[in-house]
């Protein structure tokens, strides 16, 4: 980060998570909104991190006491984005979902000039019994109350978030592209969703707004909970003209079956799966819906990408080429 004079006066957030899908978008308008970033990062070898004016990498994890000192070392406020979406047990899970929310909230809470604390958490955690995944990121906001005696916290729980280089929904997107969508159970829930710059400026309208004390907020994209049919609507006039998608339904049985031999085989080979059979309780769970309005009425902010635009986005086609897409 420059400390020349043109940053001297601007606030600092330090973010944790600043390398994924979500945190590079909130890096972005942070910086763009005229805050200056400390951004936390994993060395490697052969790992080089871009820097920008307003923008500092410091280097560590969430367990690295020393880096999360210097991350928020004359920080305004921290963001905290961090998070684990893959694991074989509890332990994988809660490592760094509720040990990594202690550890940041006890650096923060150690730093005076720090005033304010941002979990990003997930709309998981309001079903914490479906998984282990769930039960972690409830046990990292509790953690959160309980740790933060001197600054004030906020929650933020987005529902599925995608956008340009997100890699956990675009395989479903694509799929749908060539005409196929493979749909977990009966298919009859609802669930919502919010392009990741809608989030990041969602978080970017928090710090504006110096609003939500203690406040435990849903975000979506507006519509408020979408249904197969409409998606697959959606999507076959983005993606195809009009063409229809055929609907692959994927038995509950058949997910379970692989949720338990992906377990099974994580544990023996040492990996983190995706689909396990906390995962398969999650997708099939009947109700996703998510709603902002309580968000939008403290901060001001208002989603702006509908879902038939964002989705163009996601697969690199241009909105104003896709008819019936709003620019």
């Amino acid at each position: 980060m420059n400390d020349d004079p043109v940053h001297e006066g601007r606030p600092v957030v330090a973010l944790t998570g600043a390398t994924g899908f979500i945190g590079h978008a909130l890096r972005t308008h942070l910086m763009a909104a005229g805050y200056r970033v400390r951004a936390l990062y994993r060395p490697r070898r052969g790992r080089v991190m871009q820097c920008a004016d307003g923008l500092k990498w410091v280097a560590g994890d969430l367990a690295d006491r020393d880096a999360l000192a210097e991350l928020v070392k004359g920080a305004d406020a921290v963001i905290h984005c961090a998070g684990s979406v893959r694991g074989a047990s509890r332990a994988d899970f809660d490592r760094v979902n509720e040990a990594g929310v202690v550890d940041i909230v006890r650096a923060a809470e150690n730093e005076p000039s720090v005033r304010r604390f941002l979990l990003i958490s997930s709309l998981a955690a309001r079903e914490a019994q479906l998984s282990d995944y769930a039960g972690s990121k409830r046990r990292g906001e509790l953690a959160l109350q309980a740790g933060a005696q001197r600054m004030t916290w906020t929650i933020i729980r987005p529902p599925a978030v995608y956008g340009p280089g997100d890699k956990e929904m675009l395989p479903m997107f694509r799929g749908m592209a060539r005409g196929v969508a493979a749909i977990p159970g009966d298919g009859n829930g609802r669930f919502s969703m919010i392009h990741v710059a809608d989030l990041a400026s969602a978080v970017v309208a928090w710090l504006d707004s110096g609003r939500g004390v203690g406040a435990t907020y849903e975000l979506d994209d507006g519509h408020g909970g979408y249904d197969w049919p409409t998606v697959l609507g959606t999507a076959a006039r983005v993606l195809r003209g009009g063409a229809p998608i055929r609907r692959l339904a994927i038995p509950v049985p058949v997910l379970r079956f692989v949720g338990r031999t992906n377990l099974m085989a994580a544990r023996v080979f040492g990996y983190a799966p995706m689909l396990s059979p906390g995962k398969v309780r999650e997708v099939t769970h009947a109700d996703w819906s998510a709603d902002s309005h309580a968000f939008s009425q403290d901060t001001g902010w208002r989603p702006a990408i509908s879902f038939d635009r964002g989705l163009a986005e996601t697969l690199g086609l241009s909105p104003q080429a896709v008819t019936g897409v709003p620019s």
